[in-house]
């Protein structure tokens, strides 16, 4: 059992070595010297920070993300089943009708958000 988790063991513990490391080595190189409130004030792309305010996005960029997502993660579902498809086809033919079947229903569904205009981007 400790012949398996050897080599995770190993990898887990030369990533906290050199996290440790990394962390010493930057704190040590970086300037540290009169810090003021100029220098401590955050500072993004060449305009000095006036308030703190939330940017707020339009539902159509959360909706466009979502559905990504959405069909990203379906069509990462194909890869395995290519895959396998000849060793699963010998075993049972209603695998490719299976595939068709989700592969109408990603397309339909893709044809549903494409009408309800979702995907316009205004």
């Amino acid at each position: 059992m400790l012949q398996q988790l050897a080599p995770i063991l190993v990898l887990i513990a030369i990533v906290v070595i050199f996290a440790v490391v990394a962390i010493f080595l930057t704190s040590l190189s970086g300037p540290k010297k009169n810090p003021s409130a100029a220098k401590q004030m955050p500072y993004e792309c060449g305009v000095p920070g006036i308030s703190v305010k939330t940017t707020k996005f339009p539902v159509k960029f959360y909706l466009t993300a979502i559905l990504f997502i959405l069909f990203d993660i379906e069509v990462i579902f194909l890869y395995p089943w290519a895959i396998v498809y000849t060793d699963l086809l010998k075993k049972s033919p209603f695998i490719f009708i299976e595939m068709v079947i989700f592969m109408v229903i990603l397309t339909f569904g893709l044809f549903y958000v494409w009408m309800g205009q979702a995907l316009d981007w205004d």
